[in-house]
């Protein structure tokens, strides 16, 4: 008979598993049924602090009723906010969206541990945010199971995404570490039983929103709230590489799509750039399919990407090469200072969406730098695919306090390759 430490890992590893449909430029497989819905449609406005003007500030906070019913049950509070944070463009104050969910039951002493959960690419226009699905974007089977376990969990949709106002500055890792910082912050402001401990733990695009809020906490978070690890699976740390790729016509379908959607955001930041200059043919002519939403169309989107050929994103001279690395550079460029708190960095050496070898690099000048990190490669995986056990055993050393290990320094490292012994679901 299983204990119930063993039951618990077994379970928190297939809620982590499932994160995995959030990573990268695709969604869940279509064909599939969609989760059954609370039923209700009368959204209720949940008693909160609403004080404050500044960052973390909670604006809204309304009953979740379209929201995967197996949530609802699990949980004591299901809720879509909306909270102020601040622009990593212009510094400007912005309000962003989001969900939280609290546990059933009575807090355990110190109030219940927050994870804030940062999603892989879900699109880039409003009605792309993981908190206007019924399955957010399909994280509910995760999310159910981590409530189960006694997490809160908090999900930002990112500024933009979930807004009718303002745009979506993708993979801009300041904005999307600030974002993460404030919807901690404000989670608490509806939770007053959360605890004030939290970590940061992101897939892909939210890997690197979880590397950017873990350097960046120290300077920009309130003293009442307690940073205590980030993880960071497949993390778009930095693709400034992208830039060569493209103009060497060597984009994987992967990298294609999320180059459209960096282009079309690069575009609305910078109205001058050119984006002729950029693509031409079939990526032209896909331009709106390629850059929609992830679920829809997902495997229509995926053909057309495949199908591009080598100059349909190339830029078109050495000047929009250097252009386009520049931007990318100011983007991500991870890592800029040394980590306030201990990060693990997950990915797999057969990653088509971010090569080992940039993570590998961005890894070694964190390390460089004096961060505390522990960074693992599993062998033969891809993309967002990782060892959810790994990840938990991590995250709860983190909560109890036990002392960090760097691989830094150890033989093989800082990043050690592993081979994986756990296979996931499908």
């Amino acid at each position: 008979m299983k204990s119930a430490r063993t039951a618990a890992r077994a379970l928190t590893a297939s809620a982590l598993a499932a994160m995995v449909v959030l990573t990268g430029c695709s969604a869940a497989k279509t064909g599939e049924p969609a989760p059954q819905s609370s039923g209700g449609d009368h959204e209720l406005h949940l008693p909160a602090d609403y004080s404050g003007e500044g960052p973390g500030t909670l604006r809204s906070a309304i009953t979740l009723p379209t929201v995967d019913r197996r949530i609802i049950r699990a949980s004591e509070v299901a809720a879509r906010i909306s909270y102020v944070s601040t622009s990593g463009i212009d510094g400007s104050l912005q309000t962003v969206t989001g969900s939280v969910f609290e546990p059933l039951g009575r807090p355990p002493e110190g109030g219940w541990q927050v994870i804030v959960f940062g999603h892989g690419t879900v699109g880039i226009h409003s009605d792309c945010a993981p908190s206007l699905s019924p399955s957010l974007s399909g994280a509910a089977d995760a999310i159910r199971a981590l409530l189960l376990l006694g997490y809160v969990l908090v999900v930002p949709d990112y500024q933009g995404l979930g807004s009718t106002t303002g745009y979506h500055p993708y993979l801009d890792a300041t904005t999307e570490g600030y974002n993460m910082i404030d919807a901690a912050r404000a989670a608490r402001k509806l939770l007053p039983a959360a605890s004030d401990k939290w970590v940061a733990f992101g897939v892909s695009q939210g890997g690197q929103a979880s590397w950017a809020a873990n350097e960046l906490n120290a300077a920009y978070s309130s003293p009442d709230l307690n940073l205590v690890g980030s993880v960071s699976v497949s993390p778009a740390a930095d693709f400034s590489g992208l830039a060569d790729l493209a103009m060497a016509g060597a984009l994987t379908p992967q990298q294609s799509i999320a180059m459209v959607l960096i282009l079309t955001t690069l575009k609305t930041e910078h109205p001058e750039l050119n984006l002729d200059d950029y693509r031409r043919g079939g990526a032209q002519a896909n331009w709106t399919l390629l850059a929609g939403c992830s679920a829809d169309s997902t495997e229509k989107r995926i053909d057309v990407a495949s199908s591009l050929s080598p100059d349909d994103l190339r830029p078109a001279s050495e000047a929009a090469t250097d252009q386009l690395r520049t931007y990318l550079i100011q983007m991500s460029g991870l890592p800029r200072s040394p980590a306030g708190v201990p990060s693990l960095v997950l990915q797999g050496d057969q990653d088509q969406l971010i090569p080992v070898a940039w993570t590998d690099a961005a890894v070694q000048r964190a390390c460089d730098m004096g961060s505390v990190i522990a960074s693992f490669v599993a062998v033969g995986r891809g993309h967002g695919d990782f060892d959810p056990t790994e990840a938990l055993d991590w995250i709860q050393q983190r909560f109890r306090g036990d002392p960090p290990v760097s691989t830094c320094t150890i033989e093989g490292g800082p990043s050690i390759r592993k081979v994986p012994q756990l296979t996931l679901p499908e």
